[in-house]
Order: structure tokens, then sequence, then C-alpha cells
């Protein structure tokens, strides 16, 4: 019988595959790091002069407004890559949402290697364009016009990253949630809840959402 792996897993183990090929093939360039939950990885307006791979657990990045809001841009899960910033500054603040493991990498010392090792150069090139889909699709979710559409459409993409499409299990809170969408958390937990009366969806527990009613999902978030 042949295992199958959730994407997650996935892209965990390549993640992890390629943390062991770089350590033997340039063990000065990247190094190891773990962060704890919650912990603070790198805040809006610190240099900019490492970046990120990360090879196991979930990370957020956000931007603290100057009310005090929060605006969470991305969740990234083992295998992206964060942090690869254009200019000399970080734009955005990187938060451990689960215990993490990653590779830090010097953009002074990853730049020339680049330019020389191909492969090095397809896993940046990779980066950017799933960072651009990435924006795209939080932009499009954005726009969209009723709670129950973004919340839909958040369910949606989450099930995408889960080894069933139909059983989620989601790091983030309620809160990291709302931050995402735009949204109150009283209004996440009403939708939810609507969701889960129409059963349209099943809540086991605040973490394990069971997607009962898949085409009607989708409708919700068209």
């Amino acid at each position: 019988m042949v295992a199958h792996l959730s994407p997650l897993a996935e892209r965990g183990n390549q993640a992890q595959a390629f943390l062991e090929q770089d350590a033997g093939a340039q063990p000065a360039m990247g190094s190891v790091q773990h962060f704890a939950q919650d912990r603070e990885v790198f805040a809006q307006g610190d240099d900019a002069d490492y970046f990120f791979k990360l090879v196991s657990g979930v990370i957020r990045t956000c931007k603290f407004l100057a009310d005090g809001r929060r605006q969470i841009d991305a969740f990234y899960v083992a295998g992206d890559v964060f942090g690869f910033e254009p200019g000399e500054e970080h734009r955005l603040s990187a938060e451990a949402v689960t215990d993490c493991t990653m590779v830090a990498y010097r953009k002074i010392k990853a730049d020339p290697f680049a330019s020389t090792d191909r492969r090095w150069s397809r896993e940046l090139l990779d980066f950017a364009m799933r960072g651009m889909t990435q924006a795209q699709n939080h932009s499009l979710l954005l726009g969209r016009r009723s709670a129950m559409e973004k919340v839909a459409g958040f369910l949606l993409d989450w099930a995408q990253r889960s080894a069933d499409h139909r059983q989620i299990s989601l790091a983030m809170t309620r809160q990291d949630i709302a931050d995402y969408l735009g949204l109150t958390i009283e209004t996440v937990s009403r939708t939810l809840s609507q969701l889960e009366r129409d059963h349209v969806i099943a809540l086991p527990s605040a973490r394990q959402i069971k997607l009962c009613n898949l085409d009607q999902l989708e409708e919700l978030a068209a």
C-alpha cells in the first residue's frame, strides 16, 4: 500500500530534504533556528539582513497599525520562504503561530550563491511566484463583500492545504482569522456558528472543522 502524504507533510519533507542538502553543501550559508509559539521572528522596521525557509510549524506575517489594530498579511507553512525583502527593512512583523523550525539565510551570502547554483535560483524563483500568488489570493479574499464569503473562502483555501479536504486542522486562533480577513472576532465566530447551524460545517473543537457540504461552501465563497 502506498502512503499518501498531506500537502503540508509533503512540503515539510521537501523542506527537510532541502535543509539536509543545504547543510551538506553549504554549511556556512544557512543556520537552523527554533522559535516557540507566539515568539517574534522579526519586527517591522528591523533590518532585512536575513530571510527564512520554514521547515516545520506555521508563521504569520502582520502589520500593526497606529491605532493598535493588527492586520495579518499571510500564513506560511513548511516549505515556504518568508522575510525576503527588496529593501533594507522588513515591512511586516513575523511571528510563530506554533513552535517552528526554520533556516535563516543571510542575503549578502545568498545573492552570489544564487547566481552560480541553479537549484538555489529555482528555489528563490519558486518562492517569488508563490508569494505573488498568495498575495493575489488574499487580495481577492479581502475584496469579497460579505463576512460569509470571506470565511467560506478562507476555509476552502485552508482545506487545500490539508490531507483530507473535508477535515481542517487550524493552527491559528479565531482572532488570527479575523485579523487576516479584516473582520472582528465576533463576526468570525457568528459566521462559523451559522455555517454549523446550516449543516455546511461541523465544529468538533475550536481548531477542528469538518466540511459537511463542500458544494454549498463553494457557492457561498463564489
